[in-house]
């Protein structure tokens, strides 16, 4: 596997740790958008290791506590894609911390509901 991540030079992280490390998303969906990637190149989420696991949460917690101070944000979208028919596009498992303001987006009850836009809305209650 050829991983675009495994090339971006370490001053550019803002975050790392033994088994993982953060960049900003080239791409991002809003300011602030980071990926927080394992150094091992793994596909998935599902075969990552537990200790990888532990140290991509820590990481996110560490992406998050400083979007808090940099961005203030109103709340986050975490996000992993398995699979290309889930979405993935980039073959080494990487996690999105996506920043969140309120007015954002017209509607986001339903968040994550949304990768499956005609069962973003939850059904009416009875």
């Amino acid at each position: 596997m050829s991983s675009p991540f495994t090339c971006i030079p370490a001053d550019q992280h803002v975050a790392a740790n033994e088994l993982a490390f953060a960049v900003r998303d080239a791409n991002p969906v809003s300011p602030g958008h980071t990926l927080v990637v394992p150094r091992r190149e793994v596909a998935t989420w599902f075969d990552a290791t537990i200790d990888e696991h532990a140290a991509l949460t820590a990481l996110v917690e560490e992406v998050r506590l400083q979007l808090d101070q940099e961005l203030a944000p109103d709340g986050y979208t975490l996000g992993v894609n398995v699979g290309e028919a889930a979405g993935q596009t980039v073959m080494h498992l990487h996690v999105h911390v996506i920043p969140r303001w309120t007015g954002d987006v017209p509607e986001p009850r339903g968040g994550v509901r949304g990768v499956i836009p005609e069962r973003r809305d939850y059904p009416p209650t009875p």
